[in-house]
């Protein structure tokens, strides 16, 4: 079964696109929709830019989680603003979005889990999430007919999931009825830049006048980011996920411990995934950056494949250009969408250990197997910043796999920061300076 959005998907977003307005958006993944949709809601005219399809790389292909649980305190708070966002979204949009509030159950195998656990909802408390420890007893009766001897879990009852190549598209539906332009098949090649600040953006399909850009690019960021002298620490992984055939209920949530995750799809079936294993494509930014990902990688080295090179046109491959003409094809073009193989060692991998918990269903029957690229960042938190150096662009990209859920709530934090308005939350870990400033990388919760 093929991915359900690709290059070969119908345009269903097609502008037109204006010579001028306030915003134009560069992104429609998640996190560039609900951008767009919240400063249509301003007033402000806002135009979002997508090189492919909305939604056809990570935002579709993630596990559709919308978790509180186990997320960095600093995007805690707008984590749990998220959260409102999707109730009121899924009241807009009905049973489409196949949001459920089922919870979110992480489980562990050792005690040091079970530590790192009770570490994380200690603190959480104090932001009034509703996360508790669970026994390995109360793990038994909440997930049927497991073998896994568990010695207990963290679970959010309040915690809920969605399904993303669905709910994406639906979203930019309601943010184009609320104002926004959005076009397809229109990647922005280039700043346009006068005076020392951003007067515009230079397309595929011509120029747009305005006087502020959101990068909300995804995997891309960093490439078009470093063309105009902006540097962003950010690489990017493989993941794997897969989807089962109809299989009997065991929890009605999502749940996931060091070996395999999985959540109830809305079709009966499971979405599946390892619990941390992705791949890392060796490129020319892994040597730029080595330094900055020291503390992650010490955190958490064993969990990564590393591959020795990017196939070609991907952001970080060794032959991807780092500089092009406005009016000339840009690498944005050359790959309207990033498909990655799944990983067949990952697929077996976790299909045997799914199968080892639940012997009773035995192994899965898939019925699609796909990858995605995370954009991931050295403390593996997002840059939600204006830059400095360059006034008008603002930065909203390095989700590190945590963009789905938050992205109601980022939506309307960044349109905030761009018309010039209180956000609401402290921003301050969100900084682009974090990374030459001479502050300690600190990583987030690898929960």
């Amino acid at each position: 079964m093929p991915f359900p959005i690709s290059e070969a998907t119908p345009v269903r977003f097609a502008g037109p696109l204006p010579d001028a307005c306030d915003v134009v958006v560069i992104g429609g993944g998640v996190i560039g929709v609900m951008t767009a949709w919240n400063l249509a809601e301003r007033g402000l005219r806002v135009t979002l830019c997508e090189k492919g399809r909305i939604a056809g790389e990570q935002s579709s292909r993630n596990w559709g989680w919308i978790r509180q649980q186990g997320r960095d305190f600093g995007e805690l708070p707008i984590m749990m603003e998220s959260l409102r966002h999707w109730k009121s979204l899924s009241q807009e949009f009905g049973e489409a979005l196949g949001f459920r509030q089922e919870g979110v159950m992480y489980l562990a195998r050792t005690e040091a889990e079970m530590a790192g656990f009770e570490a994380w909802r200690a603190e959480a408390r104090s932001f009034g999430v509703d996360t508790e420890m669970q026994s390995a007893g109360q793990v038994a009766e909440r997930i049927a007919g497991a073998a896994t001897p568990w010695k207990g879990g963290l679970f959010t009852a309040s915690d809920a999931r969605a399904e993303p190549w669905v709910a994406v598209p639906l979203l930019a539906e309601g943010a184009q009825a609320r104002g926004a332009v959005i076009v397809e098949n229109c990647a922005v090649r280039a700043l346009d830049i006068a005076g020392g600040r951003v007067t515009g953006v230079v397309t595929e399909q011509g120029s747009i006048a305005c006087d502020q850009v959101v990068l909300a690019g995804g995997a891309w960021s960093a490439l078009f980011a470093r063309a105009h002298g902006v540097a962003i620490p950010q690489l990017s992984v493989r993941a794997t996920v897969m989807a089962t055939e109809p299989l009997p209920q065991v929890f009605a949530g999502n749940a996931a411990d060091d070996a395999f995750a999985f959540r109830r799809r809305a079709d009966g079936g499971y979405t599946l995934a390892p619990g941390a294993a992705h791949d890392f494509f060796i490129g020319p930014d892994a040597f730029r950056n080595f330094g900055l990902y020291l503390p992650v990688l010490k955190k958490d080295f064993r969990s990564t494949k590393f591959l020795p090179a990017a196939p070609s046109h991907y952001p970080d491959a060794w032959g991807t250009p780092r500089r092009w003409a406005a009016d000339a094809t840009s690498p944005f073009e050359r790959m309207r969408v990033l498909n990655p193989e799944p990983s067949a060692r990952i697929v077996a991998d976790v299909c045997q250990s799914f199968a080892a918990c639940f012997p009773h269903l035995g192994a899965p029957k898939l019925k699609a197997a796909w990858a995605g690229m995370i954009d991931t960042m050295p403390d593996v938190v997002p840059v939600v910043d204006r830059v400095a150096a360059l006034p008008g662009l603002v930065l909203a990209t390095g989700m590190s796999g945590h963009g789905f859920g938050i992205g109601p709530g980022f939506g309307r934090v960044i349109a905030d920061l761009v018309a010039g308005n209180d956000t609401g939350h402290d921003l301050h870990r969100f900084r682009l300076t974090r990374f030459t400033d001479g502050s300690k990388i600190a990583p987030g919760p690898s929960l």
